[in-house]
């Protein structure tokens, strides 16, 4: 992942990850552990967070598209190393918000997730 390019967006527009047990597994340790620091990193890094939790949905039985969509987010925060929560000592206050507008977006079950 070192040499990996960056990309724009943690995640791609229009991606309906789910649940297809037909296809070719990964190690779910290495996908877990993944995860797993993905996680801790939205402490500070909120832009993420959508994508992480969508594909924390998936920690069970991890498959090649799930690995790929974690490891998009790697190539999205080597693009964006320098985005996060900052505390400084001065009053300039600058916020940025993020919207999910996708209702009911998953595909297996049709339920809308937060």
């Amino acid at each position: 992942m070192m040499e990996c390019n960056p990309v724009n967006t943690p995640i791609e527009c229009g991606v309906k990850l789910s649940k297809d047990d037909g296809a070719r597994k990964v190690d779910s340790t290495t996908f877990r552990s993944l995860v797993g620091s993905l996680r801790y990193l939205t402490c500070t890094r909120p832009d993420i967070l959508f994508a992480v939790g969508l594909v924390s949905r998936f920690m069970e039985n991890p498959i090649e598209e799930h690995m790929n969509a974690a490891k998009r987010i790697l190539r999205y925060l080597k693009g964006t190393f320098d985005y996060g929560i900052f505390y400084t000592s001065s009053n300039d206050v600058c916020f940025k918000g993020y919207c999910d507008s996708d209702y009911a977006g998953d595909v297996d079950d049709h339920k809308k997730h937060y």
